[in-house]
C-alpha cells in the first residue's frame, strides 16, 4: 500500500478474493457461445481468442518467476543480495489482477469499437506501426509519466507501493494501484488503437505487442542479470535501446535515476543515466554461484505441494497451511509436474536463505514424492539422489548437510548411516536432526505428566524420546506387545515402560502409522504430540492436536517464505533447524545412523540462536 493511498488505490474486485476471476465469467460464455453459433465466416476469431492469450500472459509470467527465482538462489549473476520477506510476498500476490483488467478491456472494446471483430490473424503495416509508436511516443511518454510519478504527491498516493519492493521479482513489474494502471493502460492502447483506426489492425501484431510488454517487464524486473554483455560490445548503439535488469534495478536502490521504460535513450537525453550502470551491469554479470554454508534437503510430498515450494506460486509459499478451491482447475500441470519430477534425474536448489551475516543457507530437492519412499524399487534411485548431493556438497565446500525428509528410517539408508560408512573421511557434516526433534517433543509434554501413550510407527526419534522419558519418571505405554519388547531392548529405565489395556491416557505421542480408529478411542481432551515428520490427520475435534516437532523461527533468519507445506509461517521443523545449529555451533561430528546427539545440548543451542518453543496447537 502506499503511504498516502490516493484515489483509485485498490482494485474494484479487491473483496472477491480468489473469486475475482468470475467476473470474466459472462464475457468468455458470451465469446465461446457466439463462437460456436455462428458459421464458419461469420465467426468472431478475435473475442474467441481473448481466454487462451490471458491464459498465455499467466504462464508466461509464471514461467519468468520461477526461472528468477531459481537462478536468485543460486546466486550467480545476481544483482541485490537482499532478501525478500512476507510482506512483499503478500503486496505482490494479485500480480494478475493487471491480466484481469486488461482482458476486460480486451472483451469490450471487441463489442463497442468498429474494426476490433473478426481482425486479420497479421498484417504486415500494422506490425511496423506499433512498433514505429512504441520506439516514439509510447516510450518518450512513459518517461515523462515516470519522472511525474515521483513528484512526492504522487509517490506517496500511488507509485511508492511499487517502490516497496528494493529487491525485485519479475511480478514486482505489475504491482501498482488501480489508477496507476489505467495510466499505463492509456499509454499502452496508443499503438493499438491507431491500428485500428487505420484499419491494418491484427491478432499477432495486439496479441505480440502485449507480450513483448510483458516479456520486457519480466525481465527488467529479475534480481539477476541475463543479458550477454558481448551483445551491447558487438552494437554499441543497443545500449540506448534496450534495457537490463541491472539498468532497472538501480531504478528501485536509487529512485531518482533510469525512469526509461525499455528503452534507456531517454535518460541519456535528459541526465537521469545512474552513472554506475554500466559497473553494476558488469558486476553482476562476473557474480560466481553461491557456496552455501548449510543445506537442506528435503523432497515434494504431495502432487500439490509443488504449488507450496518458493519456486511456484508465492500466495501459496507463504500460506504454506492453505489449500486453494483452486489448484483442481489445474490439474493439468499437477500432472506435469510429476512427470518431469520421474524424469528428471537431479536435484534442484529451490530456495537460498541467510541467518544474520553467520550463514548462507540453501534448501536442496529431490524430485521425488512421499509416496515413492515406501516403494523397494524406488529406494537405491533415492538413495543415489542423496549420495550424489553429499558428494555435491564435499565438492563445494558445504559444512553441514541436512537429510530433513530424505532421513526416511532403517528401511531405507539406516538413518543415513550408510552414507557416512561409504566415505567415512567427509568434511561435510551429515545431520538428521533426531536429536533436535526428541527435544522438542521432550519440551513440548505438559509439565506434571506421569503417563504417555505412545502409537504409530517405532523410528529412531520415538524409540530415543522413550528411553529419555523413562530416565525422566515418565511411564511410557504402549499397546501391542512387539513394540513393548523393542523398547524394553533399547530402554534402561524398563519398570517405566508399560503395556496397555486401555486408551486413557491424557497425552499421546503419535508417529506415522496412526490409525483413525486408534484416534476416536482416546478419551475426550487428549493432547496429540506428533514425533513424526509429517503430522496426523485431524480427526477429532474434541481434542488437541500439537505441530509436528518444529520451532518458530527468529526475524535474523532471512528470505523465509516457504517450509514445510504442514507448517504455518516462520516455522520450521526441528530437522531443518537441527542443520543450522550444528554449523552455527561448529560441532565437527556426524548424527545419522543410530547416534543421538547430546539432546539437552542440541536444545539449549536452538534457544541460544533464537528458535523458540510452539504453543499448543488445538
Amino acid at each position: 500500500m502506499a503511504s498516502k493511498p490516493g484515489l483509485l488505490t485498490d482494485w474494484p474486485w479487491k473483496q472477491l478474493g480468489s473469486f475475482k476471476y468470475v467476473i470474466l465469467a459472462p464475457w468468455v460464455v458470451r465469446s465461446m457461445y457466439l463462437f460456436s453459433l455462428k458459421g464458419e465466416g461469420e465467426r468472431d476469431l478475435t473475442s474467441f481468442l481473448i481466454l487462451p492469450f490471458l491464459l498465455w500472459r499467466m504462464l508466461h509470467n509464471q514461467i519468468w518467476i520461477s526461472l528468477s527465482r531459481h537462478r536468485t538462489a543460486k546466486g550467480n549473476n545476481r544483482i541485490v543480495d537482499k532478501s525478500i520477506e512476507f510482506e512483499q510476498v503478500d503486496r505482490e500476490s494479485n500480480w494478475d489482477d493487471q491480466i484481469l483488467f486488461n482482458g476486460i478491456i480486451f472483451y469490450i472494446a471487441s463489442m463497442v469499437i468498429p474494426g476490433t471483430s473478426n481482425m486479420p490473424i497479421w498484417r504486415t503495416d500494422g506490425g511496423i506501426i506499433i512498433t514505429l509508436l512504441h520506439i516514439g511516443p509510447v516510450e518518450y511518454l512513459y518517461y515523462w509519466l515516470h519522472r511525474a510519478l515521483h513528484h512526492h504527491y504522487l509517490y506517496s498516493r500511488y507509485h511508492s507501493h511499487h517502490h516497496s519492493s528494493i529487491v525485485t521479482e519479475p511480478i514486482t513489474s505489475v504491482i501498482h494501484p488501480f489508477a496507476e494502471h489505467i495510466a499505463y493502460f492509456l499509454l499502452f492502447a496508443i499503438p493499438i488503437l491507431t491500428t485500428i483506426a487505420t484499419g491494418t489492425a491484427s491478432v499477432l501484431a495486439i496479441f505480440g505487442y502485449v507480450t513483448y510488454i510483458d516479456l520486457m517487464n519480466n525481465m527488467g524486473h529479475c534480481n539477476f542479470e541475463l543479458i550477454p554483455m558481448k551483445i551491447f560490445s558487438n552494437f554499441p548503439p543497443l545500449k540506448y535501446m534496450m534495457y537490463t535488469p541491472s539498468y532497472h534495478s538501480l531504478h528501485h536502490t536509487q529512485f531518482r535515476t533510469n525512469y526509461s521504460l525499455f528503452m534507456p535513450i531517454y535518460d541519456y537525453i535528459y541526465g537521469t543515466m545512474d552513472k554506475s550502470t554500466d559497473i553494476l551491469f558488469e558486476t553482476s554479470l562476473r557474480r560466481q554461484e553461491e557456496s552455501p554454508d548449510v543445506v537442506h534437503l528435503t523432497h515434494l510430498t504431495t502432487p500439490d505441494s509443488i504449488y507450496h515450494l518458493r519456486l511456484g506460486f508465492s500466495s501459496l509459499a507463504s500460506e504454506p497451511q492453505d489449500s486453494k478451491w483452486y489448484l483442481w482447475l489445474i490439474w493439468p500441470v499437477t500432472y506435469w509436474s510429476m512427470i518431469m519430477a520421474a524424469i528428471y534425474g537431479r536435484t534442484f536448489i529451490l530456495e537460498r536463505n541467510a541467518f544474520e551475516e553467520k550463514l548462507k543457507l540453501q534448501s536442496w530437492a529431490v524430485p521425488r514424492y512421499s509416496v515413492q519412499y515406501y516403494f523397494k524399487w524406488q529406494r537405491e534411485s533415492i538413495n543415489g539422489l542423496i549420495e550424489e548431493a553429499i558428494l555435491e556438497a564435499e565438492a563445494r565446500g558445504i559444512k553441514v548437510l541436512s537429510l530433513g525428509l530424505l532421513n526416511q528410517g532403517e528401511e531405507l539408508n539406516r538413518n543415513g548411516e550408510i552414507y557416512i560408512q561409504r566415505y567415512p573421511q567427509l568434511n561435510v557434516k551429515v545431520v538428521d536432526g533426531s536429536s533436535l526433534a526428541v527435544g522438542v517433543v521432550l519440551n513440548s509434554i505438559p509439565k506434571g505428566t506421569t503417563q504417555v501413550l505412545l502409537r504409530g510407527r517405532l523410528s529412531k526419534v520415538a524409540y530415543s524420546i522413550a528411553s529419555a522419558l523413562c530416565q525422566m519418571g515418565i511411564e511410557v505405554a504402549t499397546l501391542y506387545e512387539d513394540e513393548y519388547e523393542k523398547l524394553k531392548l533399547t530402554t534402561n529405565s524398563q519398570s517405566s515402560l508399560l503395556l496397555s489395556r486401555t486408551y486413557a491416557q491424557k497425552t499421546w505421542l503419535v508417529g506415522d502409522g496412526l490409525t483413525e480408529e486408534e484416534q476416536l478411542k482416546a478419551s475426550k481432551g487428549t493432547l496429540f504430540i506428533p514425533f513424526s515428520q509429517f503430522p496426523p490427520k485431524k480427526i477429532r475435534h474434541d481434542c488437541f492436536y500439537q505441530y509436528t516437532p518444529a520451532m518458530g523461527t527468529p526475524m535474523s533468519l532471512e528470505n523465509l517464505h516457504s517450509c514445510e507445506n504442514w507448517l504455518p509461517r516462520r516455522v520450521m521443523s526441528a530437522w531443518r533447524i537441527a542443520g543450522i545449529v550444528h554449523a552455527l555451533e561448529g560441532w565437527n561430528v556426524h548424527e545419522c545412523g543410530n547416534k543421538v546427539f547430546n539432546i539437552d545440548k542440541v536444545w539449549e543451542a536452538s534457544l541460544k540462536h533464537g528458535f523458540k518453543p510452539l504453543v499448543t496447537a488445538s
